[in-house]
């Protein structure tokens, strides 16, 4: 193992700091920086852990010392307890801090981390077995009268077991993993016949992601709003709620945008959900932050509205920021109070809401192809820095990488105003002022999202997104003048080489002497040029004068303007160059031409891994017959499952990979033989 130590200490302790003498943060990416940014507050000295893939992570850099603890699959790194712990005693560190993910919601690690003598910030491992596991907590709600969903959370797990049940309930139905969150092992089944292949899939998923296939099966209740209580407890049996969340806005049950409070929500329904969060903690004794999760039926939260509990979170939650703007609370400060031994700093008369608070996750993927994840280097990450009411946490910075290893979120955006809708104008405005350039990201979604009138209004559930999603994933393309500059700077191609500028350097103070542009004494020289516009092949024409190219773009034929600060263009290497404008990101290119000839022994139609990932699962063998849509194999990236299907039917002419086996995008899966 290697060791990372930073040259300057934490300063020294201060009073009322939690007796901590270094904590272990068990994580990666936003919420690593998350913990060392409050640790550090409290002086209390920090340790990273980190893998291959993030030798040179954000988190690395920020926290007091780092320790490289394996290769780039979570299996070798973040989820080996083991290596971990070790870690943590071989440096001095008296507590281990799991974040979310991972290890965070894994009781057999909280209780080798207690065993092994250090502290576990989070609960303790009997009230993780008793309310982490869906299953389990379902049945301690039912006793203490707290309604649940109907469905079936048995020990009884086999396929035909299983079918069984959900006749009984009725479809359509909902699969969930009984461990863990995020929609992971999540499946709708919305007739039988799909029930075995959606099973598979969710069981598949839930062991990879949480080293636990066991799943229930649940009714699926109507037109949902998904809402979430924060709750907190101590050692010394005091437990509060810190109000709630609205969760609703969803994509196959993963959360997309948060906030609090809920809109709409009546004081009497938010009195009965609190009740009932608080009753629930305290019947396990729970310590910790923790999240009580329940369905609100028919998508309006009056006193009267039928609601029910369906999972707890016993771990802190991603879009934790949104409560701490609301009350003013640092619930990472009260997760390590609380792991001192300490008393929660204050009592539920004594916490209080101000205001509304919106949480975005920014994450590296493709609206327009399904939200496959994009991966690859990160040219330019620059979020408004003095946007009034605008909290920014990433563990991502320019000059990183989104890794395929682990999940795609590159930042979270949180706006807190007085009103909901001066909190979703901010969030409006700083998604659309942010530039990042490289990978591609969902941030044009989330803007035409929040401006949805429906979402305006609160009159969602959580099948808002997939009901519109053709709507809200239409692709915007760039102003006309922000493509025009981004030619321009491609085709001017500065000798000095400098990767990024504004639309005003595109063509720059640039030296015609210097220039590959045919430059000549004269009238000015008109062309035609051949340009890719994200992947579309587009005729320009450019005049060509001594201060470089001026630019005319098909559609309207307009022209570059020389000083655009809302346009940003980044040359990313010779011949291409990314351009971002009002949160949507374009790439100008020259065509590129392989004249190698060679193949990859496809003769016919190819199957090609969508991302660099696992291959989890291959279905097929050569030889045998496919029907189109047959499943051909699954490609496992970014904590998601990527379904192979085949175009058409047709014989298996070949099989170029084997399960387990890494791939990288565009890489042969399978071929089928000629039509």
């Amino acid at each position: 193992m290697s060791m990372v130590v930073r040259p300057t200490p934490s300063p020294a302790a201060q009073p009322g700091s939690p007796m901590l003498k270094k904590l272990l943060i068990a994580n990666r990416g936003e919420i690593a920086c998350r913990i060392v940014r409050t640790a550090r507050r409290l002086a209390i000295p920090t340790l990273a852990v980190y893998s291959d893939a993030d030798a040179r992570a954000l988190h690395v850099a920020a926290a007091d010392a780092a320790v490289h603890i394996g290769a780039s699959p979570a299996t070798e790194s973040y989820l080996r307890g083991d290596k971990i712990i070790a870690v943590a005693k071989a440096h001095g560190a008296d507590a281990i801090h799991p974040g979310y993910g991972f290890l965070s919601e894994n009781a057999d690690f909280a209780d080798a981390v207690t065993k092994a003598g250090l502290k576990f910030v989070g609960p303790s491992a009997k009230a993780m077995r008793a309310l982490g596991g869906k299953a389990a907590a379902k049945e301690i709600a039912l006793h203490a009268g707290v309604p649940v969903v109907p469905g079936y959370q048995g020990a009884r797990q086999d396929a035909a077991s299983l079918a069984v049940e959900a006749r009984k309930i009725g479809y359509p139905v909902m699969i969930k993993a009984v461990a863990g969150g995020g929609g992971r092992g999540m499946r709708l089944v919305e007739r039988e016949a799909d029930l075995a292949e959606l099973l598979d899939s969710a069981q598949r998923e839930a062991l990879s992601a949480f080293a636990n296939p066991l799943v229930l099966i649940e009714k699926v209740v109507q037109r949902p709003r998904h809402i979430e209580v924060q709750v907190f407890g101590d050692v010394h049996g005091n437990v509060v709620h810190l109000f709630e969340r609205d969760c609703t806005l969803q994509r196959r049950n993963q959360k997309v945008i948060e906030e609090a409070p809920a809109p709409g929500m009546s004081p009497e329904l938010r009195e009965q959900m609190c009740a009932a969060a608080v009753k629930l903690a305290r019947s396990v004794g729970y310590e910790g932050a923790g999240t009580i999760e329940f369905l609100v039926e028919g998508g309006a939260l009056g006193p009267d509205a039928p609601w029910y509990f369906i999972e707890m979170n016993t771990r802190l939650q991603v879009e934790h920021p949104v409560t701490e703007e609301i009350t003013g609370l640092d619930l990472v400060e009260w997760q390590l109070r609380v792991a001192a031994g300490e008393r929660l700093p204050r009592g539920q008369a004594e916490i209080a809401m101000r205001g509304h608070a919106i949480e975005t996750r920014l994450c590296a993927e493709d609206p327009a192809r399904d939200f496959l994840p994009s991966i690859g280097p990160v040219h330019a990450f620059d979020p408004p820095q003095r946007m009034a009411g605008l909290r920014v946490e990433t563990g991502v910075a320019a000059g990183g990488a989104v890794s395929p290893f682990y999940d795609s979120m590159i930042a979270k955006l949180i706006t807190h105003a007085p009103t909901r809708a001066d909190a979703a104008g901010a969030m409006t405005a700083a998604l659309r002022a942010t530039v990042i350039a490289g990978p591609v990201t969902n941030q044009a979604f989330l803007a035409a999202l929040l401006s949805d009138k429906r979402v305006a209004s609160g009159a969602v559930d959580t099948g808002l997104i997939g009901r519109e999603l053709a709507r809200f994933t239409a692709p915007a393309p760039p102003p006309a003048s922000a493509i025009a500059a981004g030619v321009a700077m491609l085709l001017t191609d500065r000798a000095d080489g400098a990767e990024a500028g504004r639309a005003g350097d595109a063509a720059g103070l640039h030296s015609p002497w210097h220039a590959r542009d045919g430059f000549q004494l004269g009238p000015p020289r008109i062309e035609q040029r051949l340009v890719m516009v994200d992947g579309q092949p587009t005729t320009f024409d450019v005049r060509w004068r001594a201060e470089g190219a001026q630019v005319a773009v098909p559609a309207g034929r307009q022209v570059a303007s020389a000083a655009d600060p809302r346009v940003s263009l980044h040359r990313v290497e010779s011949g291409r160059v990314l351009i971002v404008a009002g949160g949507v990101q374009s790439e100008v290119a020259f065509p590129r031409y392989d004249a190698s000839g060679e193949d990859d022994g496809a003769s016919g139609d190819a199957v090609r891994a969508p991302i660099n990932g696992r291959v989890a699962k291959v279905f097929v063998a050569a030889g045998g017959r496919v029907e189109k849509g047959h499943r051909i194999a699954v490609v496992e990236a970014m904590k998601m499952e990527h379904v192979l299907v085949a175009p058409r039917a047709g014989d298996i002419e070949r099989v170029a990979v084997s399960e387990g086996e890494q791939v990288m995008q565009g890489a042969l899966i399978a071929a089928l033989g000629k039509a």
